[in-house]
C-alpha cells in the first residue's frame, strides 16, 4: 500500500507539490496524469524517496518518509520496479545483462540470476534477443527490456512514467497489454501518461494532477 498524507514540497525554492493526499491499495492499477510540469515525476520520486516532503509524509509499505533512515532506503527500492519513458538501458551491455544487473547488485548468484532473467524475459518476449544491445532494438524491444528489468526482482509495485511517450500507437499498446498482464498477476501499476488514448481505452482509475495539487 502507498499513503500520500498532506504531502506539500519545495525543490529549488519552487513549490511543486502542494497538500498531495491520495492512496494506492495492493494490486491496484492507477493512472497519474495530468500536464507536463503538473508533478506527477515528483510524486513517483517520492514513493522511492528520491524526493522528501518538506510537509506532510508518505508511507510505502512500512517504510514512513518521517522516519525511514538513509541505510533502509535502497531496501525499500529493491521492491519498487521503475520504468522510464527514455529506457535507461546500459548501451554496452546486452538485453541479459540489463536485466541482470538489477539482481547482481543485491548479490542473486549466478545460477539464480540466470533462471531469473530468462523468466521475465520470456514474459516480455525478449528471449530470443537476449544477446542483442539496445543499439540493435526498436523502441518498443527496449521498453520490454525496462520492464522486465523492473519486475526481475519481485517488486510489489512499477511506477511507470510515461513508459509509452516516445512510442507509437501500436507500440503504445503493446507495452499497456504487457502492464495489464503484470498487473492481473499481482503487481500494483501506478503509470504516468498524458496520453489520452491511454486514459481512454484503459479504464483505471485516475489521480489527475495539476499545478502540484490534486483535482477532481
Amino acid at each position: 500500500m502507498i499513503e500520500f498524507y498532506n504531502v506539500s514540497t519545495r525543490i529549488r525554492e519552487q513549490m511543486i507539490l502542494k497538500d498531495v493526499t491520495f492512496r494506492l491499495v495492493k494490486g491496484e492499477f492507477a493512472f497519474l496524469t495530468g500536464p507536463s510540469g503538473a508533478g506527477k515525476s515528483t510524486i513517483l520520486r517520492h514513493i522511492y524517496m528520491d524526493v522528501m516532503p518538506d510537509q506532510g509524509m508518505v508511507i510505502v509499505e512500512n517504510y514512513n518518509s518521517a522516519k525511514i533512515k538513509e541505510k533502509e532506503i535502497p531496501m525499500l527500492r529493491r521492491k519498487i520496479g521503475v520504468v522510464f519513458q527514455d529506457f535507461k538501458l546500459l548501451p554496452d551491455r546486452n538485453v541479459f545483462d540489463n536485466v541482470a544487473f538489477a539482481l547482481r547488485v543485491t548479490g542473486v548468484k549466478g545460477r539464480e540470476i540466470r533462471r531469473r532473467v530468462m523468466r521475465v524475459l520470456a514474459e516480455v518476449n525478449l528471449g530470443h534477443k537476449r544477446n542483442q544491445y539496445p543499439a540493435s532494438l526498436s523502441g518498443g524491444e527496449q521498453q520490454r527490456v525496462a520492464i522486465a528489468r523492473a519486475i526481475v526482482n519481485n517488486p510489489f509495485i512499477i511506477l511507470a512514467d510515461e513508459p509509452t511517450g516516445n512510442l507509437d500507437a501500436a507500440t503504445s499498446l503493446e507495452i499497456m497489454q504487457i502492464l495489464e498482464k503484470i498487473n492481473r498477476q499481482g503487481t500494483a501499476i501506478l503509470m504516468a501518461t498524458h496520453s489520452q488514448e491511454i486514459l481512454e481505452t484503459f479504464g483505471h482509475r485516475r489521480i489527475i494532477v495539476r499545478d502540484g495539487a490534486l483535482r477532481p
